[in-house]
């Protein structure tokens, strides 16, 4: 498997891989959307309206043109065949680690978070996931599928082991998965309070941080297929961005089911874009930090 820049890269990201300490890829997988599709577009609308934001941040005072960071863009899979996807979102990972590189996906629905935490805990077993999310995704199987975006995280479980996953923001989900979360998860509903004890209690261990960006409100964030009423707003992200300054080995990172079709007025590309450009220069500060 080489890797190699593309035409179309996220803002200044555009370093060789080999030179690269964090590796940007967005997989265009929509196979098991249950409400409106349009994930797959994501990654391709954020490279397009990327030029619109500043390469300097100025929460984390740090421009991504300071850092080596290569987009090798979109993988090229079928549309489909999930089984498929989920290997090539597997052995991509498992190559930017093998490579001692920080990966970070653009989703994409939030199945494809399965794979490439299953490739980060390969390689660090003692793995802490945080998950920002509107919904639980517990379900054992969803719409006849077992590996379901309603699915995942309960499937991430079974291999990371109980109490290893911290889940946020959450307020929609069948009662069966908050009844079985109370045994085996951490989850605070609603919004993003206790945050800060829990990147206290984790900051020592590896830490994969998974974003579904319907956490957001939809009047933030309409351009997801699945919105719930109640969520965070953008500005609560941001304050989470600066609580996770605090982790000291964040080893992987996603943010996942942006619909770009299903928000005309790009509001919602450009919070997605943002977020990209926040978490990017933060695990690109926790590297330099080491």
């Amino acid at each position: 498997m080489r890797f190699k820049k593309v035409d179309l890269s996220f803002q200044s990201c555009n370093s060789e891989y080999n030179a690269a300490d964090v590796v940007i890829f967005s997989a265009p997988m929509d196979t098991t959307t249950s409400f409106r599709p349009g994930t797959r577009f994501a990654g391709n609308a954020v490279r397009v309206d990327s030029i619109g934001i500043e390469w300097y941040s100025p929460y984390r005072n740090l421009s991504l043109k300071d850092f080596k960071t290569c987009d090798i863009g979109d993988l090229d899979f079928g549309v489909g065949n999930i089984k498929l996807q989920l290997s090539e979102i597997f052995n991509t990972t498992k190559r930017i680690l093998k490579d001692n590189k920080t990966p970070i996906m653009i989703g994409g629905e939030h199945l494809a978070s399965y794979s490439t935490i299953k490739a980060v805990y390969e390689k660090y077993p003692d793995l802490r996931v945080i998950h920002f999310d509107a919904h639980t995704d517990l379900r054992e199987s969803f719409l006849g599928n077992t590996y379901s975006h309603a699915t995942f995280m309960r499937h991430v479980n079974e291999f990371l082991g109980d109490h290893k996953i911290y889940q946020f923001g959450i307020r929609s989900g069948d009662k069966e998965e908050f009844d079985w979360a109370k045994d085996h998860i951490y989850q605070h509903k609603y919004d993003l309070e206790t945050l800060d004890s829990v990147v206290e209690e984790i900051k020592n261990f590896p830490v994969y941080i998974t974003i579904d960006l319907d956490v957001l409100d939809p009047a933030v964030f309409p351009g997801t297929g699945t919105p719930e009423p109640g969520g965070i707003t953008y500005k609560e992200l941001l304050k989470a961005f600066d609580l996770f300054e605090k982790l000291t080995n964040i080893v992987g990172s996603d943010l996942m089911e942006l619909s770009p079709y299903l928000d005309a007025s790009g509001a919602s590309n450009m919070a997605a874009i943002k977020a990209l450009r926040e978490m990017i220069l933060l695990i690109q500060k926790n590297k330099s930090n080491k």
